[in-house]
């Protein structure tokens, strides 16, 4: 896992993308902070700039370098919450402005992946993940299923986990107010 780690590092560091392993599905991943890899994501899904992606971060003391105002509650949550729980928080900062959402919020899931936290760790910012996937088709529920399209469009793909072909699920996501008003968008 080591080498896997190292080698991913590498690619985010100079504003490439990798396919990885999440607590969820297979992502495509980039430097959080960086737009023009961001750019390079939402051009290889094919996606428009304007459907929002996540943020992963490898724990919540560092929600408050990306979002301006943290509900306590979110804290509970995150603890709490049985699987995987992407938030989407007002008030958005220090990321990429291309992956803030008009309205100036950002999904950011805390992970509880051994691999994802380690290379989040190591890496010292936020991750963007998303489905690997091109937009509109299915989501890939383990890597068999992640299209030769998408393999072909990345710099990286992770060794880790790509023999486990058990089912994977994408996150249940909700969206938190300032107040701790929230509502879900998926279960």
């Amino acid at each position: 896992m080591n080498e896997d780690i190292k080698s991913a590092l590498e690619v985010l560091k100079r504003g490439g993308l990798i396919l990885y392993p999440t607590d969820t599905i297979w992502g495509i991943g980039c430097d959080a902070t960086n737009a023009d890899a961001v750019a390079k994501v939402y051009a290889l899904k094919k996606r428009d700039e304007s459907k929002s992606l996540i943020t992963l971060l490898d724990t919540d003391n560092k929600l408050i370098s990306y979002v301006r105002e943290v509900p306590d509650v979110a804290y509970e949550l995150i603890e709490y919450s049985e699987k995987p729980l992407t938030i989407i928080y007002d008030g958005a900062k220090n990321l990429a402005t291309n992956l803030i959402a008009s309205d100036g919020s950002v999904a950011i899931r805390v992970v509880k992946h051994p691999f994802c936290q380690q290379l989040i760790q190591r890496f010292r910012k936020p991750i963007v993940s998303t489905s690997a996937n091109i937009s509109g088709t299915p989501s890939p529920t383990n890597f068999g299923e992640v299209s030769e399209e998408i393999k072909q469009g990345v710099d990286y793909i992770v060794q880790h986990g790509q023999n486990d072909l058990s089912k994977h699920m994408p996150s249940t996501i909700m969206k938190l107010d300032a107040s701790g008003k929230f509502s879900f968008i998926r279960r």
